[in-house]
């Protein structure tokens, strides 16, 4: 069995990589460009796309690129500095439908800073990670579902090492507009504050996806929002999934269809 899945992945262009026990390496980019991100230790395989899909995703990511110029932002003074601060890591919180923006934000207003996303180490999560390199993101391969013990312990080690990390609550699988409770425990073990980020669309196209994700008309305007959410609360008590979505909700006015 383990050997037909080995075959199929190879027939997919999807290279898995040989079981291994894999330490975090947060000094910087490693050397292998198949490599390049960061591999959870408790991670047995890592699948890599390569061959010709790996020319189409970086078709794709220059589209992206190119696409994410052409729109012009809207910053009030307030989101510009929660942009650009950049004196301690911080979790950067977005809707997983408006992941689209994400590469032109970091790019425009985080160049101090890196930003890490998990993705799963399964063959679709090849394809995704290779993207994210291509578009000045870095991946943290392993499991990515619902937050597991394995995703926390590799976004908390990412954030002791003094990079931010990117989070979607909702992702990968949704559902749509609910925050998994694992979303706030990294912040929490690290006292790291949540800044969350929202999209309000002037025009966009929204996908018969799970998450009705939005992509922006070139050249259309969006305007930015934003809120800061501490670990702890005023009250002293703890900061909650019901907390973070209330508060994504209020910064994320929908498109009307």
């Amino acid at each position: 069995m383990p050997r037909r899945n080995e075959d199929e992945s190879k027939s997919r262009g999807i290279k898995p990589r040989p079981p291994q026990s894999l330490k975090f390496n947060l000094a910087g980019r490693p050397a292998s460009a198949h490599n390049e991100g960061l591999h959870s230790e408790e991670t047995a395989t890592i699948n890599e796309v390569t061959g010709w899909r790996r020319l189409l995703l970086w078709c794709l990511a220059s589209l992206v690129r190119i696409w994410g110029r052409t729109l012009r932002f809207e910053v009030d003074s307030e989101t510009y500095a929660r942009l650009t601060k950049s004196d301690e890591p911080v979790a950067v919180v977005l809707w997983h439908n408006r992941l689209f923006l994400s590469p032109e934000m970091f790019r425009r207003y985080r160049t101090k800073r890196r930003v890490y996303g998990l993705v799963s180490a399964s063959k679709d999560g090849a394809w995704l990670a290779a993207l994210y390199r291509m578009i000045g993101m870095y991946p943290v391969r392993g499991s990515s579902s619902n937050f597991g013990r394995e995703a926390a312990k590799t976004l908390i080690e990412v954030m002791r090492g003094g990079h931010d990390i990117g989070i979607t609550p909702d992702g990968p699988r949704g559902p749509l507009y609910v925050v998994e409770p694992g979303a706030v425990v990294v912040t929490r073990r690290t006292n790291a504050p949540m800044v969350l980020f929202g999209a309000e669309f002037t025009r966009a196209w929204r996908l018969k996806s799970w998450d009705r994700f939005y992509v922006p008309w070139p050249f259309s305007r969006i305007k930015m929002h934003s809120a800061v959410l501490p670990p702890v609360k005023a009250d002293g008590e703890k900061l909650t999934a019901d907390d973070v979505r209330t508060a994504l909700l209020a910064v994320n006015p929908e498109l009307p269809d």
